[in-house]
């Protein structure tokens, strides 16, 4: 009796099995026992440059875009970029200002002053400087705009300086000081920034 209990069970769970499995094998991947639901496609694929890969990687939510009270005199419009805290501020006016995460200058890198922006640049080429290029002769002497080059989506040149406001493909540096000098943000941050601000913008450096 008992013997016919564990056989009759066993049956069932079989039948069980069989009506959930595949009936074909189309559309299944490779070590998989199911295939995707409707509507999902499976791609074996790694993203092509790290900008593809942005939506996986997270800031402290701390450098998150948001409006914060921020009293100033600066006029509306104005970016004021506090490097000891990591954050730019663009002003709105009446007391608020929309802050942005940052990466700013490592130690050896660091400068202050006030500038306006005298250039605006969607997907930026970038051509490192003779100064870089001692340090780094490994780079390349000149990368056209796109998806892999340094300068991201974005960049705000300052004045008649070296140094920009721009995008990065390496999102995790925000909130470090990692740069020789400019002002890292995230591509999404970058393109929301460079939407607002006007060229001859006051840009102050503290």
């Amino acid at each position: 009796m008992g013997n016919t209990i564990v056989v009759k069970s066993a049956l069932a769970l079989l039948l069980s099995v069989s009506m959930v499995m595949p009936t074909s094998s189309a559309g299944l991947q490779p070590g998989w026992r199911f295939a995707p639901p409707p509507g999902i496609t499976i791609t074996q694929s790694k993203p092509r440059h790290a900008l593809a890969m942005q939506a996986n990687m997270t800031v402290h939510p701390m450098y998150l875009r948001q409006v914060v009270q921020y009293p100033t005199h600066e006029s509306s419009g104005t970016l004021v970029v506090d490097t000891g805290a990591h954050f730019l501020y663009f002003v709105l006016g009446d007391g608020r200002a929309l802050r942005y995460g940052i990466g700013v200058a490592k130690s050896g890198f660091e400068w202050r002053g006030t500038h306006r922006v005298s250039r605006k640049a969607e997907w930026p080429g970038w051509t490192p400087p003779a100064e870089m290029l001692k340090r780094r002769p490994d780079l390349p002497r000149h990368m056209e705009g796109g998806p892999d080059n340094p300068l991201g989506a974005r960049a705000l040149y300052l004045g008649s300086t070296l140094y920009r406001i721009h995008g990065t493909t390496e999102p995790w540096s925000i909130g470090q000081n990692v740069s020789s000098g400019c002002i890292r943000m995230t591509n999404a941050d970058v393109i929301d920034l460079y939407g607002r601000v006007k060229l001859n913008s006051k840009v102050v450096v503290l």
